[in-house]
């Protein structure tokens, strides 16, 4: 059993008190419906051979208890299809309020390899699009009782002419049902394609969208929005091959509700008219109950490709632990270079070196190799990544910001912060007045990645949100690129007041002289790594080879 297939189990016997319920009323639907149309064939052809035996026999029918019979039945099956509806949607918006933020949980806690090779689209494709498809089939599950239902009352409305009519429905469902079934397995392709057409339309076109004003800058709309329509014209190609699909299943249940009407209404036939409109009608209902369930079988290549590839979001997360508080500021280890609680490290060198894997390595975003860096002199490959991630507050090069509000950025930094904290830890990325200025402050919406900010004021903010978290060691990468030399000397000197007042440690990214003359020491990052020890302005800095040992 896959990842996924583990999952919805669970969800099932979570929710098996509201699916119980949905089959039950589905089951009271299918009876009632059955039944009612029945009764409604018998009442009608009953009332009409009356009528033409003349007005002694008309006035001598029955006409209440029927008709009162055909109102109740009908009360039934509406209120039974309310309450069917009603239990079924809700075990499945129950399963599916655990089931989208599991799926995302597993992305964002597997292995960084898998999550970088999933683009934004595909990823938005899979937890919409292939999770609907999973709603749908979770909705029905009372396809299976209801059809059952359908089957025993039909069966038993025809058994009142003899055993003959109700063998014959039998056969009739059988053969619908495996006629289904054969057609499902040769028809798998169209079902499966939808899914993976409609995640690569998602994909195009989320690509597009992210890169609308260079293409608009370089004039190649046309060219972008032609691989979308490509895009768009294999989903509907899909589609049309699937609704194929769908109608070569209503054909047969047509065919075989037919041969049905007709099979039972022939054999019952001796028994009177009105008999014999009771079983034909029964039968024909009781086939159109199997619809479901045949739905179901059309929808299961989709199903199948839905599931695998949200199985693919849980390609064996990361089991998480429970968040730990850092009591005495830890030593780290880099490349074999012990730097002491409280230090500056700058790690500098050539672009393409390894500086931001090295930081991802430490910080368990990427796998690392044995021996890279260490934390108390404990390897970081047998470090609970909680304990990692309460060691260190990180500020990426490549920041993202949340489509919200400034408060909701920063929040990430620390939940509990205050007003206070979040104007101090802004005012120490020189934003302050920046954000004081907005209509609404804290409160002030920045947009779809921070649009409404500008390119340094969005790198700034994810430095506050840094700043804000309870570590002992500031890990920044970049923090200053793209920042003019004003406010980034602004910036490196309330850094340093902020680190000498808070008693942080730092690990900084930078390519900026002024940002890594903040550093005490600094690490060459080459295939032969050098710790160069900072010393006062007029003394020569000192190397030494660092020792992986």
């Amino acid at each position: 059993m896959t990842a996924f297939d583990t999952l919805i189990a669970h969800e099932r016997r979570r929710q098996r008190r509201g699916l119980w319920r949905a089959s039950g009323y589905a089951a009271i639907v299918a009876i009632a419906s059955v039944m009612l149309l029945g009764l409604s064939g018998w009442f009608i052809t009953a009332a009409a051979v009356a009528g033409l035996a003349g007005t002694i026999a008309a006035q001598g029918f029955n006409y209440m208890l029927p008709s009162a019979g055909i109102r109740l039945l009908a009360i039934l099956r509406t209120a039974g299809r309310y309450g069917e509806r009603l239990a079924s949607h809700e075990a499945a918006f129950g399963a599916l309020a655990r089931i989208r933020p599991a799926l995302f949980l597993g992305l964002a806690r597997g292995p960084v390899e898998h999550a970088l090779a999933l683009t934004r689209g595909e990823a938005t494709a899979r937890i919409v699009q292939d999770v609907n498809v999973v709603e749908a089939e979770f909705v029905r599950l009372s396809a299976v009782p209801s059809m059952i239902a359908a089957s025993a009352s039909g069966m038993l409305l025809c058994a009142l002419r003899g055993l003959r009519p109700a063998v014959a429905l039998l056969l009739c469902l059988a053969g619908l049902l495996t006629l289904a079934t054969v057609l499902a397995r040769r028809l798998e392709a169209p079902g499966r394609e939808v899914q993976r057409a409609g995640g690569a339309l998602k994909d195009a076109f989320a690509g597009v969208a992210d890169a609308a004003a260079d293409l608009r800058c370089y004039g190649v709309e046309a060219q972008a929005m032609a691989a979308v329509e490509a895009c768009s014209r294999r989903l509907a190609k899909a589609q049309r091959a699937q609704a194929g699909v769908g109608g070569c299943f209503e054909f047969i249940q047509a065919v075989m509700l037919g041969v049905a009407g007709i099979a039972t209404l022939l054999l019952a036939a001796p028994a009177g008219a009105p008999i014999a409109a009771l079983c034909a009608l029964a039968a024909v209902m009781t086939i159109d109950g199997a619809g479901p369930v045949l739905r179901s079988l059309g929808q299961r290549s989709a199903m199948r490709e839905a599931t695998a590839r949200l199985d693919d979001l849980l390609p064996g997360a990361v089991a998480e632990d429970d968040a730990v508080a850092i009591d005495a500021a830890p030593s780290i280890d880099l490349l074999g270079a012990h730097v002491p609680a409280g230090a500056r490290v700058a790690l500098i060198g050539a672009s393409g070196t390894g500086k931001t894997t090295l930081v991802e390595q430490l910080l368990g975003l990427r796998a690392g190799k044995p021996g890279t860096a260490a934390i108390d002199g404990r390897d970081i490959a047998g470090i609970p990544l909680a304990v990692r991630r309460a060691t260190f507050g990180w500020a990426p090069q490549d920041a993202a910001l949340l489509a919200g509000t400034i408060r909701d950025n920063l929040a990430l930094g620390d939940p509990l912060a205050d007003d206070a904290a979040m104007w101090a830890a802004l005012a120490d990325v020189a934003l302050g007045d920046v954000i004081a200025a907005l209509l609404k402050g804290l409160d002030s919406w920045i947009g779809e990645h921070g649009v409404r900010l500008s390119g340094g004021e969005r790198r700034r903010l994810a430095l506050a949100r840094a700043y804000l978290v309870r570590a002992p060691w500031l890990v920044l990468d970049e923090p200053t690129e793209g920042l003019d030399a004003d406010t980034e000397h602004c910036v490196g000197e309330r850094l340093c007041a902020r680190l000498a007042r808070t008693g942080q440690g730092l690990v900084m990214v930078s390519h900026r002289p002024s940002m890594v003359a903040l550093c005490d020491r600094h690490i060459v990052v080459a295939p032969d790594p050098v710790v160069i020890v900072a010393l006062p302005t007029d003394t020569v800095p000192q190397r030494r080879r660092s020792s992986r040992d």
